[in-house]
């Protein structure tokens, strides 16, 4: 590696704490009730502004790859990072709006949200990866670190920058104009520090729609994909919805520190999974960890405790989050390492889909049914998981021949 390249790993993983912020704070309890009052609609109908989100990763995810394949993972997190700015201080906005067209204001920019997401993926993990060449699943761990980081400190960040209007509303505006600002600067630094491939000769690369038409889909790399659909959504949804669960059915009034084990759980998960796949196959991950979430839920939907939320918060960050999706990926470039990039691209376009589709389903569902329909979800998710481990043997003597 050479260090010259530090820095600008640095503020590629910058991004991604700043990410954290603006991925997890429309799930916060306290900000989905400052923003409906603003608004006038109920807290859980903010989750579709969270639903935008996915809808904006799905429309750019196509075409967001092969251009910084072609133009350079510079302009892809230049884009990703000034798209970033416009949705969080578009949400300031958006608050200031109030119920004129602050709603809809603020789903517009959660989409440009969407679009930056799927920007800084395409150009900071193959960025990361060839800066750490060496150890470039290390690099890539090292993004979801960095987010983990970032959302395990959220609810002291919301206690930070909290202010109140002149009509007496509280709001967390100071917070959505300091990180649009930081994106601002972060890719303002990034347009001028040194990359890897602005170094090297650029390769002719195809793009997304040619491989997919020269490829042959089995069962099993259809059952990945779903699995790419049932791993967002088992985090996702608990991500969003589980504090208003906490706080309409259990009754807990300040549900916020869930946040903070959900996010200790997965920085822990981070850790002991990159150790555990030296020993252990990553293909038996993606059964075991649905399983605990699964479990996790069952108990929390059924015995409705402050003790057992804060419990399966910090298991589902651990067994959800904790780089799961990174690990079916994972698995997905291993049984077809000659497709690798096609179904990468298409299982985070999967992610993308349930991002979009069960979070607008959530926005119109009771917290209780939410959870319901998150354990059916991950109940799929265990038998796909299953179906994966049984054929996996088979499915790489097959690839291999």
């Amino acid at each position: 590696m050479n260090k010259k390249y530090l820095p600008s790993a640095l503020v590629m993983y910058l991004n991604y704490f700043l990410h954290g912020i603006g991925a997890a704070i429309l799930g916060q309890a306290l900000i989905k009730d400052v923003l409906a009052a603003s608004w006038g609609v109920e807290a859980m109908a903010i989750t579709a502004i969270s639903a935008a989100l996915g809808l904006g990763r799905l429309i750019a995810l196509p075409f967001a790859g092969p251009l910084s394949d072609k133009l350079g993972r510079r302009v892809s997190c230049v884009i990703g990072g000034l798209s970033y700015a416009i949705y969080l201080i578009g949400l300031a906005a958006a608050f200031n709006a109030s119920s004129h067209g602050g709603y809809q204001i603020a789903y517009i920019c959660a989409i440009v949200g969407g679009i930056a997401n799927s920007f800084l993926d395409t150009g900071i993990y193959p960025g990361v990866s060839e800066i750490f060449s060496k150890a470039p699943g290390v690099a890539t761990m090292g993004i979801k670190f960095f987010i983990s980081i970032s959302q395990m400190l959220i609810p002291f960040i919301l206690g930070i920058t909290v202010t109140t209007t002149a009509a007496g509303m509280k709001s967390y505006n100071t917070l959505f104009y300091v990180a649009g600002l930081s994106y601002i600067v972060l890719a303002a630094l990034i347009f001028f520090l040194p990359l890897p491939d602005a170094d090297a000769k650029k390769e002719k690369k195809e793009g997304l729609m040619q491989n997919i038409k020269a490829t042959h889909f089995s069962i099993e790399s259809i059952a990945m994909i779903l699995i790419g659909f049932t791993t967002t959504g088992t985090f996702q949804l608990w991500l969003n919805c589980a504090q208003n669960f906490a706080k309409d059915v259990v009754g807990w009034a300040d549900p916020s520190k869930m946040q903070t084990y959900y996010s200790l759980g997965t920085f822990l998960a981070l850790i002991v999974t990159a150790l555990l796949t030296k020993k252990v196959r990553d293909v038996r991950f993606i059964f075991v960890y649905p399983v605990i979430c699964l479990v996790t839920m069952i108990a929390v939907y059924l015995v409705k405790s402050q003790t057992l939320c804060t419990v399966g918060a910090f298991l589902i960050g651990w067994a959800g989050a904790g780089g799961l999706l990174q690990i079916a990926t994972s698995v997905c470039n291993m049984i077809f390492p000659k497709i690798k990039g096609t179904v990468t691209a298409l299982v985070m376009i999967a992610s993308s889909l349930c991002n979009y589709t069960l979070l607008t389903a959530a926005a119109k569902m009771s917290p209780s049914g939410v959870m319901m329909m998150n354990i059916i979800l991950t109940a799929v998710g265990v038998l796909l998981g299953l179906f994966v481990n049984m054929r996996y043997s088979k499915m790489v003597e097959v690839n291999q021949e």
